[in-house]
């Protein structure tokens, strides 16, 4: 680990001439190492057009640090960091899907150390506590969303109904009629493959009253619910030809075109499908998740991560940054250049008050009842990414072999912890 010495810093947002350090040139100019996410889906939308303007922006009220962007995409990020992390190659700032196995392997500065307490304190209370381990904040919210069910109204209004599912016989029978009256239409887009099994396997045991962890914390991956809520979605969507041929092989990507295409009825979508949807001239509905016997009140939110590490040191320099990051006006715009929900008390203000979203208020009610991942369980990322891998094999093969496979790497990884 490379500090400063204490002699370099004159104050919390006071910027060092001091050599010597990884990413530091001879006129004491420093390079963070940026590595974000991508939320976009095409090149024009890319993140990494943000990051740079960010970064350029950044770079002319800071002179003497410079910003290095690179931005993965959610298929390859996770093993793309792991394989840094592995190499000492390691960033200084990441932003991407969970935090907690960094905080295990004494990766990451705390928050405290890496914000302004203005910048702390704009954060929406709720998500900084979800950054927690062991009552001390390491993963700093970047931005959320809650999921609901997304429905072409073209699509259901052809195919006789009248309106949307709210339990999962209402799902099963919508896609029986679609798939009679509207050929070429994917009924029910199910993705569970590797971009993102793990959010959509939650929803769905969410429906059934099951989890991925007990009131204890305790692993439950292989619960008889979850298996319950696999089973069924073999026999009743994928068995007869309602969804996708392949569920495992088919990302979250493929089915937010499809639906935006046109060319899928119905799926379990976050607010950045609404201008995907927008775009595709589809005229789609909102509706709330549907369960085994009802609908949803409690549906998966997401929130997304940023964490600073201190390999490399540079804490104020990425304080800096960080602080310029979080500000309003980049916050604001990042939340509406993909329709996400902010986490900062400012921008949520100002996207509730503006007039501007009124498309988002379905997503702004469910989220104060949402339910998350384990975020806080230092072994969730390494379980995500096995979910990922092979959850989604759950609605081909025996779902009690999946799942019960997925549960004993989850024990193994508490056992390694």
């Amino acid at each position: 680990m490379i500090v400063f010495p204490a002699a370099c810093v004159a104050g919390a947002l006071v910027l060092t001439a001091c050599g010597g350090g990884a990413g530091e040139s001879a006129d004491g100019t420093v390079t963070l190492k940026l590595v974000a996410a991508d939320y976009g889906d095409k090149a024009s939308n890319s993140s990494t057009v943000y990051w740079k303007d960010v970064a350029e922006r950044f770079e002319d009220a800071n002179p003497k640090i410079r910003i290095d962007v690179r931005v993965i995409n959610w298929n390859d990020i996770d093993a793309q960091v792991k394989t840094m992390i592995q190499s000492g190659n390691m960033p200084d700032v990441l932003q991407t899907g969970g935090y907690a196995d960094k905080v295990a392997d004494d990766l990451l500065h705390k928050a405290e150390d890496v914000l302004s307490e203005s910048t702390r304190a704009n954060l929406v209370d709720t998500f900084a506590e979800a950054g927690e381990v062991d009552g001390v904040q390491y993963g700093i919210p970047f931005v959320s969303s809650a999921r609901a069910l997304f429905y072409n109204k073209k699509i259901f209004a052809a195919a006789g109904i009248t309106e949307a599912p709210r339990t999962w016989d209402d799902v099963r029978s919508a896609a029986e009629r679609i798939k009679a009256k509207a050929p070429g239409v994917t009924p029910y887009a199910l993705p569970l493959g590797p971009e993102e099994a793990q959010g959509e396997s939650l929803i769905w045991q969410l429906g059934n009253g099951g989890d991925y962890t007990d009131a204890q914390g305790e692993y439950t991956l292989d619960s008889p619910a979850n298996v319950e809520t696999f089973q069924w979605l073999k026999t009743n969507l994928v068995g007869p030809g309602l969804t996708y041929a392949n569920p495992a092989a088919t990302d979250r990507k493929t089915a937010f075109a499809d639906f935006a295409a046109g060319k899928a009825g119905m799926l379990n979508g976050h607010p950045s499908l609404i201008q995907m949807s927008k775009d595709g001239n589809v005229d789609y509905g909102v509706a709330p998740i549907p369960g085994k016997d009802g609908a949803l009140d409690s549906t998966l939110g997401v929130a997304d991560w940023m964490m600073a590490f201190k390999d490399r040191g540079h804490k104020e320099e990425i304080r800096k940054f960080l602080d310029f990051a979080y500000s309003k006006e980049n916050t604001l715009k990042f939340d509406e250049m993909y329709n996400l929900m902010p986490v900062t008390e400012d921008t949520l203000e100002e996207m509730t008050s503006s007039g501007r979203h009124k498309d988002l208020e379905p997503f702004f009610e469910l989220l104060p009842k949402a339910s998350f991942y384990p975020l806080g369980d230092t072994t969730w990322d390494a379980v995500s990414a096995e979910i990922k891998k092979s959850g989604g094999t759950a609605v081909s093969d025996d779902p009690a072999k999946v799942l019960g496979d997925l549960q004993k790497k989850a024990e193994q990884a508490v056992a390694d912890q």
